[in-house]
């Protein structure tokens, strides 16, 4: 089976992330996407994350029964910080069968060159990245990449995160399970 995997801290999993997770399966040959929620992000500050496993719970409460998407905690069971050579290579042993492609914004795609082992990413898998308003794809690094017009919102999860602070609504960011649960648990508050 031919795997995306879409990678983030989902701090929370909002409409646009679906979008794209959407988007890829059914605009590519890619014929499921796994959501990888990331403990910890090595580019990123981990001081404002909701608890791991309560965003990948909110995570599986956004893709709920669709068969085209998967929450994953893959990243849960390996060293942290969390890095996507590491993960690659322990689902390409675990899971030989499958075909991994890595799902990611061209802005990410410019900071390729920031992460570990990044010459042996490009090399060994294929990319499938959507565009960013004022990032284009200028050096492919003759990686395997496609690029896709994907449907772009600009939703920052900042942003959610500080509406819900200030108790402002949050409705039509978030599937409404995933606000729900947020509600009823006082995440972010």
């Amino acid at each position: 089976m031919k795997i995306g995997l879409y990678f983030g801290s989902y701090n929370p999993i909002h409409i646009g992330h679906l979008i794209i997770g959407s988007h890829v399966a059914n605009h590519t040959d890619i014929q499921q996407v796994w959501m990888v929620v990331s403990p910890q992000n090595p580019l990123k500050p981990s001081s404002v994350l909701l608890n791991e496993y309560h965003r990948l719970h909110l995570v599986k409460l956004a893709v709920g029964e669709d068969p085209q998407l998967k929450a994953s905690d893959v990243e849960f069971k390996l060293p942290r910080p969390s890095y996507t050579i590491d993960t690659l290579t322990y689902l390409t042993e675990k899971y030989s069968q499958h075909q991994f492609s890595i799902i990611m914004g061209s802005d990410s795609f410019q900071n390729i060159r920031r992460w570990k082992n990044y010459e042996l990413l490009l090399k060994n898998y294929s990319f499938i990245i959507y565009k960013r308003p004022g990032f284009e794809i200028t050096d492919s690094y003759a990686a395997k990449i496609q690029i896709l017009d994907a449907p772009l919102l600009e939703i920052s999860a900042t942003a959610i995160r500080k509406a819900i602070k200030e108790s402002k609504s949050v409705r039509y960011l978030l599937s409404d399970t995933v606000r729900e649960e947020i509600e009823k648990t006082g995440y972010y508050k």
